[in-house]
């Protein structure tokens, strides 16, 4: 089906009128049950209270949504396949370690349970796995044959490759900044990104100020300071974390009143997937008894 710019751009901007917006700042100081009906209120939701449920329940109409209006067969492997590669690795885990898969699944992607179980059987379309790796080295493989795919997939869509490579090098920092060593490091590393040896030398530098300053011309500098500050501290990465759940969306903000042609298509299912992760957060946060400051801390996306 060939792509109408003009009226899927058309579809968009009215779904855009039905996001939650800035009522979702108003969330973190209300109980659940007042949250819950609001949801309900603003069709979000579909009735459900659960905050599992609740996510699912939008995250499939998205998915739909994805499937039906994606501009490219790449626009939709950039949101989609993701699940699939999830879904396989949780399949050939739980084969592996003799564990039930269903908890560690993540919706369907472009193929169906089925089909993933079948390229488990024939294996010509997995990844090379360690035979003696350890779950995070199993992980890594996978992770690299799921980004070696979309860089494939991404060859006419440049801004796909663009934040493919972005979401690549940040994924590798973080790998950088939690590993006990380089060499655990680079076992876990996926590569592909703009990273390179000259980079990694200056991070794993024994001179404090050389690691300081080893990314400063660099467009991921601020997530590096980030990653940097964490360490030096002991803290969670949960700051790192949250910067790279949300680059995508930021990118776009940044340019949302001169959004073109399948942009818009982009920046409203990036809106969406912030949406749903923040009312999920929200709530089993609320439900546990965090405090609202804390909450916000923890929103991600553009409102």
């Amino acid at each position: 089906m060939t792509f109408d710019t003009t009226f899927t751009n058309g579809v968009i901007a009215v779904k855009e009128k039905q996001l939650l917006g800035e009522k979702i700042l108003r969330f973190p100081e209300l109980e659940g049950a007042e949250i819950v009906r609001m949801l309900s209120e603003s069709g979000f939701g579909g009735g459900e209270s659960d905050p599992e449920k609740i996510a699912s329940y939008e995250e499939g109409i998205l998915d739909a949504f994805i499937r039906t209006y994606a501009p490219t067969a790449a626009d939709k492997a950039y949101f989609l396949a993701p699940n699939d590669f999830h879904n396989l690795k949780a399949l050939y885990k739980a084969e592996k370690l003799g564990q039930s898969y269903e908890t560690m699944l993540a919706p369907e992607g472009l193929h169906t349970l089925d089909e993933l179980k079948g390229m488990l059987e024939d294996g010509k379309d997995l990844p090379e796995i360690p035979e003696e790796g350890t779950g995070a080295e199993i992980g890594a493989a996978f992770d690299r044959a799921e980004f070696a795919y979309l860089f494939r997939v991404f060859r006419a869509r440049p801004v796909l490759k663009k934040l493919l490579m972005m979401r690549v090098d940040m994924t590798d920092l973080l790998t950088a900044f939690r590993a006990s060593s380089r060499e655990e490091a680079e076992k876990l590393f996926i590569g592909g990104g703009k990273l390179g040896k000259r980079d990694f030398d200056r991070i794993f530098s024994e001179n404090a100020e050389v690691r300081e300053h080893a990314l400063d011309k660099s467009p991921l500098h601020d997530f590096y300071a980030e990653c940097l500050a964490a360490a030096e501290t002991k803290l969670p990465f949960t700051g790192a974390e949250r910067m790279k759940e949300t680059f995508e969306a930021r990118y776009f903000f940044q340019k949302r009143f001169d959004l073109k042609g399948k942009e818009p298509f982009l920046y409203y299912v990036l809106r969406r997937k912030a949406e749903i992760a923040n009312v999920r957060m929200i709530l089993i946060c609320r439900n546990a008894g965090v405090g609202e400051g804390e909450i916000r801390r923890r929103l991600v996306g553009v409102m």
